[in-house]
């Protein structure tokens, strides 16, 4: 399928700006881009309540955004522990908080936005570390936060994506709390890829080479191997055992093919996966529902396979757009 219309003219109204190449900015500038970058995504959606708590975590007190969908059904929802994008250097719960917004109205979930450290102040692993910090928190106070703790899940995009997946597998090894789903939206599952789609999509397509290889060397600070399982899940040895997943990607996105791999990877170990592909999609078009309008159906598919995973009758497999 051709490029949607309406990402082309946001594609092309960004490369009017001939922005700078993301290996010459300095973190505080990838971050104000992103931040710009939602911010295109105008008014929020409105949801049922918004609140602001805090967590202990392994670095001090992890600030954690709660939200509860519009017309929620019961006062006990389904849980959602969310991890925004950004690179795991860039972005926050008011970037990303849109997006939270669209995805318990759609999921009928409570969704908690986690604040994790971020790199280069917090290099690797002091995401991981918070985020399994934050689940295990959620798990065990789950009736204090009015969510079911036998339907909780881990859910996040682009390398919160990543993240999600990560902190997903090591609770599961620790077997507390015990995890109903993982809901990954464009995930980045293997820096060492070189696939079809890096290959394809790497320039012109919102997410590129150049901000993938900043935001890791700032990740890692040198130290650590960008093909552990804890920076790419996809190269883990095992995973077997983990909880269903959902994993939706977009047609024009660098990293789709490993998003397709990884559920792939799942299926074969006997893990049920659930994974779309968006025909005509950029990364990170979810985040940017008025200009790019195809994003309200998305989150009704996402909305759709959440509900479905939870409860334990999702297929095999559904087809794109």
């Amino acid at each position: 399928m051709p490029l949607d219309p309406h990402a082309q003219r946001l594609l092309e109204r960004l490369a009017a700006l001939n922005p700078p190449s993301a290996l010459s900015l300095t973190v505080a500038e990838r971050r104000s881009a992103l931040r710009h970058l939602l911010a295109f995504a105008g008014a929020q959606p409105p949801i049922g309540r918004v609140e602001d708590r805090t967590l202990p975590g392994p670095g001090g007190a992890l600030r954690v955004r709660l939200y509860t969908p519009i017309n929620a059904a019961a006062s006990v929802l389904p849980g959602l522990i969310y991890f925004h994008g950004g690179g795991l250097v860039a972005g926050s719960l008011d970037t990303h908080d849109g997006i939270c917004r669209s995805l318990a109205n759609a999921s009928g979930c409570r969704v908690l936005s986690v604040d994790y450290r971020l790199a280069p102040e917090h290099p690797f692993p002091a995401a991981i570390e918070d985020g399994c910090a934050a689940v295990r928190w959620i798990g065990a106070h789950a009736a204090e936060l009015h969510v079911d703790p036998s339907r909780l899940g881990v859910c996040g995009d682009s390398a919160g994506a990543t993240l999600a997946a990560i902190v997903c597998r090591q609770t599961i090894a620790e077997a507390h709390p015990p995890l109903a789903l993982q809901m990954l939206l464009c995930p980045i599952t293997d820096f060492c890829a070189e696939t079809e789609s890096r290959r394809r999509y790497g320039e012109g397509y919102l997410l590129d080479r150049a901000t993938l290889d900043h935001d890791l060397k700032h990740y890692l600070g040198g130290g650590a191997d960008p093909a552990d399982a804890r920076v790419s899940p996809l190269r883990a040895a095992d995973i077997r055992g983990l909880p269903p997943a959902a994993i939706h990607t977009a047609e024009f996105d660098p990293v789709r093919d490993e998003g397709r791999a990884y559920a792939e990877r799942l299926e074969h170990a006997g893990v049920r996966a659930l994974y779309r592909c968006h025909s005509g999609m950029i990364h990170l078009f979810y985040g940017m529902e008025l200009l790019i309008p195809y994003a309200a159906t998305a989150y009704r598919a996402m909305g759709e396979d959440i509900r479905s995973l939870l409860a334990g009758s999702a297929p095999r497999e559904e087809k794109g757009r």
